[in-house]
């Protein structure tokens, strides 16, 4: 049916001649649009590889309500994200068709590379790209002046492009390369190219943006890339001759079409497994999810016709005929702007806090829809006493960190979604400390209102607790267990409540205390007491015993010590003390 130099390679070849009959057979009917379509309904645009149309299929009834004639042999097809276009790439004439919805009349032609195959549109709407097969090239199309501003060298046969969510990178597969671009769309250059399975066709992003799924035919499988790395993370077996794939607004599930079989696979990418396969009709070569993820749209080559699949149960639930070799499938809404409400509320750990400690300011981000949003960003600015961020992590996506402003690009949300953001400051200075955090999409955001939170927090003077340490001795005569008894004391001087504290008392080299209270640990050579909560001016004692049999004639010298303690201790000066014992006999001690 085509060169082999053109991208679109169907396992079913028809003859060039019955082909060029056909489409001179169709230019001469002219063929004419229907009426155009109520505002806010989603229709499915289908392009017919062999018939040079677009059929416009009403999603409520299943019906074609219309037939745009475009160029010759469509293989692309993908829509604005308001709806008002519809882009269809025109194999074999070296151009896109620009529909417009609101009348499914072509409003513009664009020349592009040689075999343009796959399409996709930025999520902003102001880009179009076009994965030229003939040409190794993308095109990219301003969509405001329909008219290519860029041409990037790509791999062998570019076949299938889709963009990430936020419009930063689109990936282009390549088929004779056995790879695919990524390409930043900030510069139009590839940035890198990651090896994947033998003939890759179709390509998707994951609503995230951090997986991209590339198709490989002749391989049969489905490569999963990690976009922070750009590399296969995971490859997923799949049937003969996959072809295409899309994914549900959520992200939970990817569609790969298999043409050989007739068949789709379902993938759950939670596992990247495979958890079902079910028959549609004859090379289901172009795949779509409707917008709210409800069906799924096969455009099946080989039957002239299109399976509409209940996403919930992966049942067919009607059959559409339409024009000769459907072959790409994409949703519009005509009349219906995409919008997405945005919330954002910010909450401390802790009011009032401490100069000198560690708190977290947490913004929780919210798409109330009712639309998935893409192209998430959080900006969060720290105003007022000095402090120092010391951290911030996003539950998706990422942070960076430039005070004091902390930018986080989150990706996609899908309706009702959340993402949160804690960043953990420590503030240097007492005084009042304000996060301020705004939150942006793609998307026209219908309730601007909540886009923006602050959390105010007070800083104080840290809390302290002056420790007094007191080590009383005295001794216990006697022939069968002389002892001398220590009293090991911590008396909160205040000026705040004792949380905890821990007091040493050095023993001489070597000896051991017994009848510890409880709290109190020895080893050789030390005791270590652990105090629990002490009020202001209040005190806690602890109790040990050093037999006399195990000390040496002479002064006996132990001394106790704070070793920690919370708040902090203001005056380390009484922190020590100390009692000294005369040992003479097991009948004669003294301590002072």
């Amino acid at each position: 049916m085509l060169s082999t130099t053109h991208v679109v390679t169907p396992l079913r070849r028809r003859p060039m001649a019955a082909l060029c009959a056909l489409l001179t057979a169709l230019a001469m009917t002219g063929l004419t649009a229907m009426p155009a379509h109520a505002a806010a309904q989603t229709f499915a645009y289908v392009a017919n590889l062999a018939a040079g149309t677009v059929s416009v299929v009403d999603t409520t009834t299943n019906a074609v309500t219309a037939t745009v004639t475009v160029g010759s042999s469509p293989a692309g097809a993908a829509a604005s994200p308001n709806g008002s276009r519809v882009y269809i790439t025109n194999n074999g004439g070296g151009t896109v068709s620009v529909i417009d919805t609101a009348t499914n009349t072509v409003g513009a032609t664009i020349t592009v590379g040689a075999s343009p195959a796959g399409v996709a549109v930025s999520p902003d709407g102001s880009r179009a790209y076009i994965a030229n097969g003939g040409g190794n090239t993308v095109s990219v199309i301003d969509t405001a002046t329909n008219t290519v501003t860029a041409t990037i060298g790509v791999g062998t046969v570019p076949f299938g492009v889709a963009v990430s969510p936020d419009g930063s990178r689109v990936y282009v597969s390549n088929h004779d390369s056995d790879s695919v671009s990524v390409i930043d769309t900030a510069t139009n250059i590839v940035t890198a190219t990651v090896p994947v399975g033998e003939a890759p066709n179709g390509v998707a992003v994951s609503p995230d943006g951090s997986r991209v799924y590339s198709v490989n035919q002749n391989s049969a499988s489905v490569s999963v890339i990690d976009t922070a790395t750009n590399t296969v993370v995971a490859t997923v077996a799949v049937e003969y001759a996959p072809f295409t794939v899309t994914l549900t607004p959520d992200g939970s599930r990817a569609y790969v079409g298999n043409v050989a079989s007739g068949t789709i696979s379902v993938i759950d990418t939670a596992t990247n497994t495979v958890t079902t396969a079910f028959s549609v009709g004859d090379s289901p070569y172009g795949l779509a999810v409707a917008t709210d993820g409800a069906h799924v749209y096969a455009a099946n080559g080989g039957d002239d016709n299109v399976s509409v699949i209940d996403a919930a149960t992966n049942t067919v639930t009607a059959t559409i005929a339409v024009g000769d070799f459907p072959y790409a499938v994409a949703f519009a809404t005509p009349g219906a702007a995409p919008s997405t409400d945005l919330g954002v509320t910010v909450a401390d750990s802790a009011d009032p806090v401490s100069q000198g400690g560690t708190f977290t300011y947490t913004a929780t981000i919210t798409n109330n829809g009712p639309d998935a949003a893409t192209g998430v960003s959080l900006s969060t600015t720290l105003s007022g006493t000095a402090r120092t961020i010391i951290s911030a992590a996003a539950s998706q996506g990422s942070c960076a960190v430039a005070a004091p402003t902390i930018t986080c690009p989150l990706g996609a949300l899908a309706d009702s979604a959340s993402a949160t953001v804690t960043i953990t400051v420590k503030p240097t200075a007492t005084g009042a400390l304000t996060a301020t955090s705004t939150v942006t999409g793609i998307k026209p955001d219908p309730t601007p209102a909540n886009n923006s939170d602050a959390e105010n927090t007070t800083v104080n003077t840290p809390p302290a607790a002056d420790i007094d340490v007191d080590l009383g001795a005295q001794p216990h005569l006697g022939i069968l267990t002389p002892y001398i008894g220590y009293t090991l004391t911590a008396r909160n001087t205040g000026p705040n409540a004792v949380t905890s504290a821990t007091l040493t008392a050095t023993l001489p080299p070597g000896k051991t205390a017994t009848n510890l209270a409880a709290g109190c640990t020895s080893a050789a050579g030390s005791v270590t007491c652990a105090y629990g909560a002490i009020t202001s001016g209040a005190s806690a004692s602890k109790t040990f015993r050093l037999p006399l049999r195990l000390l040496s004639l002479g002064q006996v010298t132990i001394t106790g010590t704070r070793t920690t303690s919370a708040p902090a201790d203001p005056n380390p000066a009484n922190n020590n003390a100390s009692a000294t014992c005369t040992v003479i006999s097991v009948l004669l001690t003294t301590c002072l």
